[in-house]
């Protein structure tokens, strides 16, 4: 009885443990850009004629590298932002917060992941490995470390860093120059401000309570809809640099444009704020999700 009771107890630690594991690297955010990184790749064997299983090695490092360099920069964040966390309401039970994980061991968990990261990805080529180190630094050094704490445009300056996936996809098939990337890139960091700007607007007194500058924090809810909608406009004609993936591609990539911005507009008609910010916030992850899983399937062959 007494042995049950002990493994009860250890099985509870271990997921207690993996939990707050997943909770620090913030595994939705890996898993999302895992979807980017893969299109990006796939586009890039597409392209360029290369066989899927005869780069599996290739796609392996590519994923897993990807995966640990977005986890370590992730807990990096963590490490550098528990000062605040404890102030929003979905930050406040993260491990660095509740003090399930000592903020010394995520610093170096979050190195140890960046640097395993990089040389997975460095077993396909240097490009691939630099464009990471790029999102790496973007993302703790210049929006968590600088900007997030001390201008409206920090979500400006974090989206380049949630744009490297699909180039880091790419180039570790064919770091050589191709109009392809350049778009995902593109894509990417446009679609993100109008994403992050809904979720600021739902978190706008918490963003306000720690101090945080976001743009609905600074100059209010007007302003931010029209820098939604501005951000919107700017990805209509992104999808027809991206004419060689066919007819179906395009239709479906410009109705999720089109569907997009009719919702920004009715912004401004709407009385509800909250309301409004949480249907451009869900359509923004349905809108990424469709347009990447869309770009593979129409060059299945």
């Amino acid at each position: 009885m007494a042995d049950v009771v002990e493994d009860v107890k250890t099985a509870k630690i271990q997921s207690g443990v993996l939990k707050d594991v997943l909770s620090v690297v913030k595994i939705g955010i890996v898993n999302s850009n895992l979807i980017t990184t893969f299109t990006g790749l796939w586009l890039a064997l597409y392209f360029t004629g290369e066989g899927f299983l005869s780069n599996l090695h290739i796609v392996f490092f590519a994923l897993v590298g990807s995966a640990l360099v977005i986890a370590g920069s992730c807990a990096l964040n963590n490490f550098i932002d528990r000062d605040i966390d404890h102030l929003m309401e979905r930050t406040k039970s993260r491990p660095t917060v509740s003090g399930s994980m000592e903020p010394k061991r995520v610093l170096w968990f979050g190195i140890l992941l960046v640097a395993v990261g990089t040389l997975s990805l460095l077993m396909t080529t240097v490009t691939a490995a630099v464009v990471g180190l790029i999102g790496v630094v973007t993302y703790v050094f210049l929006y968590t470390m600088w900007s997030k704490r001390s201008n409206t445009f920090n979500t400006v300056i974090g989206s380049v860093s949630g744009a490297v996936p699909p180039v880091i996809g790419w180039t570790a098939v064919d770091d050589t120059f191709h109009i392809v990337p350049i778009i995902l890139f593109l894509l990417m960091f446009l679609w993100q401000p109008p994403h992050f700007l809904a979720l600021a607007m739902k978190r706008c007194e918490e963003y306000r309570a720690a101090g945080i500058p976001m743009l609905p924090v600074v100059h209010g809810f007007a302003v931010t809809k029209r820098q939604i909608v501005i951000w919107i406009v700017a990805l209509l004609p992104l999808p027809f640099y991206l004419f060689s993936l066919g007819v179906p591609f395009l239709v479906i990539a410009t109705l999720l444009n089109v569907g997009w911005l009719a919702l920004g507009l009715a912004g401004f008609k709407m009385k509800d704020d909250m309301k409004w910010a949480k249907w451009m916030f869900i359509y923004s992850l349905n809108y990424l999700t469709i347009l990447f899983v869309t770009m593979v399937i129409v060059t299945i062959d």
